[in-house]
């Protein structure tokens, strides 16, 4: 089955067949690829390793539709390697063997493979150490594409012997040029209006082959195009969003990100794209719940039961109506005072208590429900706050052997600010109790 995607090996498709849009204007070199100059050209990675005529494994990291692929097979041409594609979707562990069988014979043979690997992320650890031998001894240049992070999804092993390289968005600018060149191949205008050529640009969402997908369906329309009837054509192309992939966690971190800084319409905007993508109001309901405890904390505690009252009022009424009451604790948590002393102090105690871990407390604050443990002083000399002049002893609470640590400082900002001016009052009733 691997064979099939052997580009060289299959059958030459005739010149009359009909062929998508996307295939006519794939780029024959590399200097016709759109939008990847910061790794093709000048001191970009790929033109460095080409101009040293020394190419290794590569890892592409990137959106779909911005040009992995057609990078990878101009590579192959340029260095006069055997380029053969598989998708690791759907090889398996025979037709891996055949790929790496044919690939040794070619090298006896004096021909090198650079082999593409689509998707490589979903191959597993056993399927990706596989690579590793034919890496290393040169039977084959490894080019892997994937749109989640290699840092979470490939094996620091392969991802050791190659080398990373991340292919951007395309931008309007990018997605322009396109349009310029499927007219060329089309040999006529696109039938839209101004602003609806922005409009189907803005619809493809920086993925290039959504946008010729796009064009060729709008080529076969017979009048000019406005907004209003291109809409009505055309689906707007939906987000690209996985929920338990890396987009999952980037939109998740620039919302947590907006609200600490402070700044609510940015984090209103990445609160809708995730609820775009469909992602789980409940995961979302517990993230804001978690910025209320981590970024505002004492600043304002009111925060947290903003969060927990938003979260219980959508459990009930579900979307889109309960969404609402997401978006106004959002609101809430990026225009309210922050603080994390709260969130550093406890880190701070965590830290502590493992380093003293086996240290007991003082005995004067331990009960003594036995005559044995009174003979061993537990609650001897304990002073009941409650009695002490302003209801505060200024004993010692840590253990006996431990000098005193400060994990709260409190930030002058909301609450804290009183907050601060209570630390302050018993610091210095605490000085003045242990010094009389």
């Amino acid at each position: 089955m691997a064979d099939l995607f052997d580009a060289q090996d299959s059958p030459k498709i005739p010149d009359s067949a009909p062929r998508p849009l996307a295939d006519r204007l794939r780029p024959q070199s590399l200097k016709d690829v759109i939008g990847q100059g910061h790794i093709l050209e000048g001191d970009g990675s790929l033109a460095q390793m080409l101009a040293a005529g020394n190419l290794g494994s590569l890892v592409f990291w990137g959106p779909p539709g911005v040009g992995k692929t057609t990078i990878a097979r101009q590579l192959a041409n340029e260095t006069d390697l055997h380029f053969v594609q598989i998708s690791a979707i759907f090889t398996g562990i025979a037709d891996l063997k055949k790929v790496f069988e044919a690939a040794k014979m070619r090298r006896s043979n004096g021909k090198g493979t650079l082999l593409f690997v689509d998707e490589i992320h979903r191959f597993n650890k056993a399927q990706q150490d596989g690579f590793l031998p034919l890496m290393e001894d040169g039977t084959i240049i490894l080019v892997g594409a994937t749109t989640e992070n290699p840092s979470f999804e490939l094996n620091a092993a392969l991802l050791s012997r190659a080398q990373v390289l991340t292919l951007k968005r395309l931008e309007d600018r990018d997605l322009e040029q396109i349009v310029q060149r499927a007219e060329v191949e089309m040999d006529k205008p696109l039938p839209l209006t101004g602003e609806a050529r922005e409009m189907v640009i803005s619809m493809a969402d920086g993925d290039g082959r959504a946008l010729l997908n796009l064009l060729e369906q709008v080529f076969g329309w017979p009048d000019k195009a406005g907004p209003e009837v291109l809409a009505k054509r055309l689906s707007k192309r939906a987000a690209g969003y996985d929920k338990s992939g890396d987009s999952h966690y980037n939109l998740i971190s620039a919302l947590h990100k907006s609200v600490r800084g402070s700044d609510p319409d940015a984090a209103l905007y990445w609160l809708a794209r995730m609820l775009e993508g469909g992602e789980d109001l409940r995961f979302i309901a517990r993230r804001v719940t978690r910025m209320s405890v981590e970024d505002i904390g004492l600043a304002d505690p009111q925060a947290q039961a903003i969060c927990l009252q938003s979260w219980q009022t959508y459990e009930r009424l579900g979307s889109p109506e309960g969404e609402l009451a997401l978006a106004q604790a959002v609101i809430y948590l990026a225009l309210a005072p922050k603080s994390n002393a709260a969130y550093v102090a406890y880190k701070a105690a965590r830290k502590s208590a493992k380093s003293t871990g086996s240290q007991m407390p003082p005995k004067h604050i331990l009960n003594a429900p036995t005559r044995l443990m009174k003979d061993e002083g537990y609650g001897a000399d304990y002073a009941y706050d409650h009695d002490a002049e302003d209801g505060f002893s200024g004993q010692n609470y840590f253990p006996d052997d431990m000098k005193r640590p400060v994990f709260y400082a409190p930030k002058q900002t909301g609450f804290e600010r009183d907050l601060d001016k209570r630390v302050s009052y018993f610091a210095n009733l605490r000085a003045k109790r242990q010094s009389d």
